[in-house]
C-alpha cells in the first residue's frame, strides 16, 4: 500500500515555476559519497540543440530527461550529465542540476514542454504524471521507464540500473552499484553494532507549507529513522497527520528530525520550539544546545539517491553516538 502523501501536495497550476520549497514537499511523502566512492561532477550539463547528423547523435548518446531528484543524482554519479536535456523541479543536486532545463513539477508534467526537448528516454518514479501525459510521450517514440518507490535500498539499486540502461552505461552502472552496495553494507553493519535495547524515539516533522505534519509508517522519513537504528515515535498509521498536543504527549519523542527547508519555513529552530505542543515532549526538555533537533536538506534526507548511505551514517552517529 502506498503511503499517504503529506498535504494535498499544493501542486501549482504552472509547474515550470514551482518554488523550491513546494517541489521538495514531494520528497517527504514518497518514501557525501564515501571516500573511494563515485565523484560528483559539478560540470554544467549540455543544453545545446541536438547535434546534426546521425553519426554525431550516436557519438553523443541518448538524450535523457529525468524526473526525481534521486534519479538525477545517479546520472551525475555515472558521469552521464552531458546526456541530460531536462530535469524536474526536485532535481537540485548537484548544483549543476539546477541549471538544466526544467520540465516542471513531477506530477504535472506537460507533454508539449517535455517533447520540445526532443528526448530519447525519460526515467521517472511511478508517481510521475499525469498518466495521460506519459502515454503521449510514449506515443511520440520516447522510451519511458518508471521506477517503483518502496523506501528501501533496492529502490536506490533500481534507480542506478534504470539510469544505466537509459544512458547506455550499464557496465558503469554495475560498477557504481558495487561501490554503493559495499558502502551500504558497511553502514548497516555499524548501525547493527550500535543498536540499543531501547532505541531512541525520533519524530519527523514536515513543515514546508501550512501546519506541521508528523510522519507515520510507510513514508521515506519512517524508513530513514529505522535505517539509522532509531524508532519512529509515531506508529499505528500510515502517511502523515497533523501535529497535535495529544499526539506529542503520546509519542514522547526524544529527538525531532526535520528538513532544513522545513526549519527555514517556520522561521528557525527557536521559533519552532515556541509551538506549545512541543513543550509536552522529552525533546523539548533537551533542546538546549541543539541536541534534540536535527535537520538535513530535503533531497539529501528523503530523496533515496546515491547519498543515502552517508545520510544514514551521519544520522546514526549524531543520534546514537557510535
Amino acid at each position: 500500500m502506498k503511503p499517504l502523501l503529506p498535504h494535498p501536495l499544493t501542486t501549482p497550476k504552472a509547474p515550470v515555476s514551482v518554488p523550491r520549497r513546494r517541489a521538495l514537499v514531494y520528497l517527504a511523502g514518497s518514501a557525501l559519497v564515501a571516500a573511494g566512492g563515485p565523484a560528483w561532477s559539478q560540470a554544467a550539463p549540455a543544453a545545446s540543440p541536438r547535434p546534426s547528423g546521425a553519426g554525431a547523435e550516436r557519438a553523443r548518446g541518448p538524450r535523457l530527461v529525468t524526473v526525481g531528484g534521486g534519479i538525477t543524482e545517479v546520472v551525475y554519479a555515472l558521469g552521464a550529465q552531458d546526456l541530460l536535456v531536462g530535469t524536474d523541479t526536485t532535481s537540485l543536486f548537484p548544483e549543476a542540476a539546477q541549471k538544466t532545463p526544467k520540465v516542471g513539477y513531477m506530477r504535472q508534467l506537460s507533454a508539449e514542454g517535455l517533447l520540445a526537448l526532443r528526448p530519447d528516454a525519460l526515467v521517472a518514479g511511478t508517481d510521475a504524471g499525469p498518466p495521460v501525459v506519459l502515454d503521449q510521450i510514449r506515443s511520440a517514440g520516447v522510451k519511458v521507464e518508471l521506477i517503483a518507490s518502496d523506501q528501501s535500498w533496492d529502490e536506490v539499486r533500481r534507480k542506478v540500473a534504470a539510469v544505466g540502461r537509459a544512458t547506455a552505461r550499464e557496465a558503469e552502472a554495475r560498477a557504481l552499484q558495487r561501490q554503493l552496495d559495499a558502502r551500504w553494507e558497511a553502514v548497516q553493519a555499524r548501525v547493527s553494532q550500535g543498536k540499543r535495547s531501547h532505541p531512541p524515539r525520533v519524530l519527523f516533522v514536515l513543515s514546508h507549507t501550512g501546519s506541521p505534519l508528523v510522519s507515520g509508517e510507510g513514508t521515506a522519513a519512517d524508513a530513514v529513522i529505522r535505517f539509522m537504528g532509531a524508532r519512529n515515535a509515531m506508529s499505528g498509521f500510515k502517511g502523515y497527520r497533523p501535529m497535535t498536543a495529544e499526539a506529542m504527549a503520546a509519542a514522547a519523542p526524544e529527538l525531532i528530525l526535520m528538513t532544513t527547508q522545513g526549519i527555514d519555513a517556520v522561521g528557525g529552530a527557536d521559533k519552532f520550539w515556541q509551538r506549545p505542543e512541543l513543550a509536552l515532549t522529552p525533546a523539548y526538555r533537551r533542546r538546549r544546545g541543539g541536541q534534540s533537533l536535527l535537520h538535513l536538506d530535503a533531497l539529501e534526507l528523503l530523496g533515496f539517491g546515491p547519498r543515502l548511505p552517508d545520510v544514514i551514517e551521519q544520522l546514526h552517529q549524531r543520534v546514537l553516538g557510535s
